[in-house]
């Protein structure tokens, strides 16, 4: 193991310039209502029976323009067009509870100026997760993290054997708690905010499901949470999909704060030993700003900006990561300012606009299907910073395979209200601020 890439930057020059990739929370499609042919003819058969009380349910809450019986392939029943007699989310409310009993799910949709209520053979019934699997992995990614912040932080000599490298970091792992407790905080902020949001509501919803990932640079893989249901509505959607960055942020940005404060600025050395070397962390827009709060100048500092002005340096570098920094001043990052770096990362990565990610859902719940049109965008962008940082083509085929597809809610005729306009859109501004081009750069000697 190359002792430069764990032990502190604070006592060695090339030690400890460490950053990550971050996991991204998961949220996984809603379950379809899906059932098998007998109870496809069971729920035909109930329709059928009911088809003038169930009428008249739906005549309730909207003006009945014109009715077409559904297609079973698709387990429709039926659709009515119309326009709502109320409003939106109190006629959802009042149609679903009273279809319950005939087993029947109502959704609300807009077509062509015309409000259309589909009705879905089934009902979801979220089935109560096991939490023993939740606790499970927490307490193996608590001793993971606790693993990488000894990783990070062990300033004593480091053994020659690797086995004898592994088992000194397992006797000193209480080093690693400032790291652990910092990193394990922003991810349980992330995951809670969207796990209570979702209680607020009263969506079904799973515990969040820890990743550990040992002898890796954060020791996690991040952490996710799962609907057992599709939300509601959008303002539902938004209000699950925007609580978990913006928890994560709180706690992140007062960590990295702190940990910046922690951290001296030093000179990078030019001079790398042969097998040696050490990892450069990426900037953002926010991240180099909170360095400048903290040590008054903007760093990497160059050497010299070689003539060439100020802010196309800046724009140069967070977009290329070169040229490198060597010989000149950076911060020595604390292991709080580590993790607070890290938790930056893994909340734009949660807010790239794309599919079930976090910005996807802010993206959707904004444009609706129009926010397809931008994942192009999205997928070129990130293929062409493939070529200075390669990570991001695992992240354009993740995209492309898993987050072309939205979560959908079950009513689509509920609008946002401006204030949850305001704070998706303030989402996004939040993604360009803190999204790092280039996340990684190794430097190696010899």
């Amino acid at each position: 193991m190359d002792e430069s890439r764990w032990a502190p930057r604070s006592s060695k020059p090339l030690a400890g310039r460490v950053a990550g990739r971050g996991g991204f929370d998961s949220h996984a499609l809603p379950p379809k209502l899906l059932s098998d042919d007998r109870n496809r003819y069971l729920a035909m058969q109930t329709f059928t029976e009911n088809q003038e009380q169930i009428t008249s349910l739906v005549n309730r809450v909207l003006t009945v323009a014109s009715i077409t019986i559904g297609d079973h392939t698709e387990n429709v029943l039926v659709r009515y067009r119309g326009q709502l007699r109320i409003d939106s989310t109190q006629a959802y409310d009042q149609l679903a509870a009273a279809l319950q009993q005939y087993n029947i799910t109502p959704l609300f949709r807009e077509e062509e100026g015309q409000h259309v209520i589909v009705l879905l053979e089934g009902v979801l019934n979220p089935t109560p997760s096991n939490p023993v699997v939740n606790l499970v992995l927490f307490i193996l990614t608590v001793l993971s993290v606790l693993f990488a912040g000894a990783l990070y932080s062990y300033e004593g000599p480091v053994p020659e054997n690797q086995i004898e490298v592994i088992t000194v970091l397992l006797r000193n792992l209480k080093v690693g708690i400032p790291f652990a407790a910092s990193i394990l905080a922003i991810l349980l902020a992330h995951e809670f905010g969207h796990y209570l949001a979702a209680r607020y509501h009263k969506s079904a919803v799973t515990l969040p499901y820890f990743i550990p990932f040992p002898l890796s640079l954060f020791g996690t893989m991040g952490a996710f949470i799962q609907l057992k249901a599709p939300p509601k509505n959008k303002r539902i959607l938004h209000d699950i999909g925007v609580a978990g960055p913006l928890a994560g942020l709180v706690v992140t940005i007062p960590i990295l704060l702190i940990g910046l404060a922690l951290s001296p600025v030093d000179v990078i050395s030019k001079v790398i030993p042969e097998n040696s070397g050490f990892i450069l962390e990426g900037n953002s827009i926010f991240y180099l700003f909170a360095k400048y709060v903290i040590h008054g100048e903007l760093l990497p500092a160059p050497q010299s900006y070689q003539g060439m002005s100020p802010v196309l340096y800046w724009i140069r570098y967070l977009f290329t990561g070169h040229p490198l920094p060597l010989g000149g001043r950076d911060v020595m990052m604390h292991p709080m300012a580590w993790a607070g770096w890290a938790g930056l990362l893994v909340t734009a990565l949660n807010l790239i606009p794309a599919g079930q990610l976090d910005g996807g859902h802010a993206l959707y719940v904004l444009f609706g299907k129009k926010a397809r049109r931008l994942l192009p965008v999205i997928l070129i962008s990130l293929t062409l910073l493939g070529l200075v940082w390669s990570g991001w083509w695992l992240w354009v085929a993740l995209i492309f395979f898993l987050g072309q597809r939205h979560a959908e809610p079950l009513d689509q005729i509920t609008k946002l209200n401006p204030w949850r306009k305001a704070i998706a859109i303030s989402a996004l501004v939040i993604f360009v601020l803190i999204f790092t081009p280039i996340p990684l750069q190794q430097i190696v000697g010899g």
